[in-house]
């Protein structure tokens, strides 16, 4: 039998080759879409089951009022008194632009939690859902 005998660098090259083929690619990332709609649907996603759901002590008094279909291309979202859901709303969250620029105020934002708000709000615009 006749044996062909290949220079080592042709063994080498063919070897990385192989392997590189079968290594598995990462899934690329998911971009997160900065659109005015899009990212108030995740706010209002994770502010309903992280603050009203949750029974957040903060939020008990108030209930969700989503306002996402907006003519004045500013969607958002109320927390307003749960009894009377047509009064002044407590805290206001909308966005505008694109990509979209985040606006929350009223008179939670004023008080203890309003850093925690802020904070929640950025997190949950930018795709985390987490609590």
């Amino acid at each position: 039998m006749l044996r062909h005998r290949l220079p080592v660098s042709v063994l080498a090259c063919s070897a990385v080759l192989a392997l590189s083929a079968c290594k598995p690619e990462r899934p690329a990332p998911v971009a997160t879409n900065r659109g005015v709609l899009p990212t108030m649907e995740r706010v209002a996603l994770a502010a309903n089951a992280c603050w009203f759901k949750s029974g957040d002590a903060t939020f008990k008094p108030y209930r969700l009022a989503p306002e996402l279909n907006s003519f004045s291309g500013r969607p958002r979202i109320l927390a307003v008194p749960r009894n009377s859901p047509e009064s002044r709303p407590m805290l206001v969250v909308q966005a505008e632009g694109t990509p979209a620029r985040l606006d929350a105020f009223g008179p939670l934002m004023n008080g203890p939690d309003g850093e925690r708000i802020k904070r929640d709000v950025m997190r949950w615009a930018g795709g985390d859902s987490a609590c």
